[in-house]
């Protein structure tokens, strides 16, 4: 059974030693292990070895039985920087992921990391990297701000569906990120928020609609939306400015995303796969990050009451097709 991790994170040793040398809005400090520490808005990451050495993350594939990860940058990304900055340092990350997929492609492939805080500067970067063959792109769920259903994304939208590319959305700082200071609530909750409004602002604007060749991932199992999607469909009937931009219900497009299994509760997972179909949930791990867990990724598909060939489709079978891998 092919095991496919789609939703982990890679700080690519050149990002690293390029934040280090600045000038960044972006602070790097070690800790007392010497691992390097990322701070952003209500939020740090410890980049542990398993972030940034990539032999030592295969060898962490093959002692977990994983054939293969999707590996992408994650928070805080390059948005903190000056839009100059941003797309020169998604360059830099872009052209270190295609090496690792160049020297070990059986067991990695790459999302690039797009400059979204320049929306030109994001079209060009889309059309390089698709060109160097990167199935698609990490979206954060909102770029300092601006919400990903800005209409000053579409031409980047219009590329993407054009090319079938993978957009998949992670969560970053949100809005009242003031309010998430204490007890680790801006990514225990405040992510989950992030990507339950991006995901439907993006439904209700019309551009799931408008751009259907994208093929949109939700991070740690959408959020909240397979719980709300029936409270957003309510909307849809009953709000005249829910319909505007959309003829069918909110949920007939959210049924279409894929679902990443980062909540490890079984019950969860469940609501997920009623909701959306199991064709559309993808394992994922969030290796190496400490709320992250490969084996909790494989414990929870294990305790689905799902025939065997579902689960090895959320295993791996659906990562496959959607990867063309």
């Amino acid at each position: 059974m092919t095991i496919i991790d789609v939703h982990n994170h890679y700080y690519p040793p050149e990002f690293i030693a390029a934040i280090r040398r600045g000038p960044n809005s972006l602070t790097v400090k070690d800790d007392g292990e010497g691992n390097p520490v990322f701070y952003s808005p209500g939020d740090y990451n410890i980049a542990v070895r398993g972030h940034r050495d990539i032999a030592y993350r295969q060898e962490v594939l093959d002692v977990e039985r994983v054939d293969r990860q999707l590996i992408s940058l994650t928070c805080p990304g390059t948005l903190m920087e000056t839009p100059s900055r941003s797309a020169e340092l998604a360059r830099l990350v872009n052209d270190a992921m295609a090496e690792v997929m160049a020297t070990r492609g059986k067991r990695f492939t790459a999302l690039a990391t797009l400059p979204l805080n320049d929306p030109l500067a994001s079209v060009a970067e889309f059309d390089r990297v698709h060109a160097m063959g990167f199935k698609g792109c990490m979206l954060f769920g909102n770029v300092n701000g601006v919400a990903l259903a800005d209409r000053c994304y579409w031409p980047l939208y219009e590329r993407a569906s054009a090319a079938g590319a993978v957009f998949y959305i992670h969560p970053t700082f949100p809005l009242g990120v003031a309010a998430m200071q204490e007890y680790w609530l801006m990514p225990l909750v405040g992510f989950l928020f992030d990507t339950t409004l991006a995901a439907a602002h993006l439904v209700f604007a019309g551009v799931p609609e408008r751009f259907p060749g994208i093929r949109w991932v939700l991070g740690h199992l959408g959020g909240t939306i397979p719980y709300l999607a029936e409270r957003l469909d309510r909307g849809y009937e009953n709000f005249a400015d829910c319909r505007v931009d959309i003829p069918k219900p909110p949920s007939e497009y959210l049924k279409t995303f894929y679902y990443d299994t980062v909540n490890f509760d079984p019950k969860a997972m469940r609501l997920a796969v009623d909701f959306a179909g199991v064709d559309q949930i993808l394992a994922g791990s969030d290796y190496p990050h400490q709320i992250g867990s490969i084996p909790k990724m494989k414990q929870v598909v294990a305790e689905l009451d799902l025939s065997p060939g579902d689960k090895a489709k959320i295993l791996g079978g659906n990562a496959t097709r959607m990867l063309g891998v």
